[in-house]
């Protein structure tokens, strides 16, 4: 979980223009790819930028919203009580996947950022000259 905290730091740092994202599609390496398979690299930005606050927040909003149904039910049965160490097993195992999915995205996005503004100073010294 740090490495996507530290990732999502590191882009929110040096993404300062995220429109110059627009139209630039990633690139194989490093990036998962999206959903739709069609998203340029500045919806892939708002999106991971959308999901931050969520991964922060964690589970602290649908465990209040749960808690009314727990506290209602305070007896488990024992066929779930068996499984439980599986399900969170599970459950672990898919959150650290997408942890590793969101941090590779984030990670490439900022690679790709940094390629972008490099060619940026290249032309302008380029046409300086």
């Amino acid at each position: 979980m740090e490495q996507y905290f530290s990732a999502t730091q590191k882009m929110e740092q040096e993404v300062m223009f995220p429109s110059l994202l627009r139209g630039v599609f990633p690139q194989q390496e490093g990036a998962a790819p999206a959903a739709g398979g069609h998203a340029d690299l500045y919806e892939r930005y708002q999106l991971l930028k959308a999901i931050k606050p969520m991964v922060e927040k964690g589970l602290a909003s649908v465990n209040d919203q749960n808690q009314t149904s727990t506290d209602s039910n305070t007896a488990l049965d024992e066929g779930t009580d068996s499984n439980l160490e599986e399900r969170l097993s599970h459950h672990v195992n898919g959150l650290q996947q997408v942890l590793t999915d969101l941090t590779k995205n984030t990670k490439a996005l900022t690679r790709r950022y940094s390629q972008i503004l490099e060619q940026i100073n290249l032309s302008e010294e380029q046409s300086s000259s």
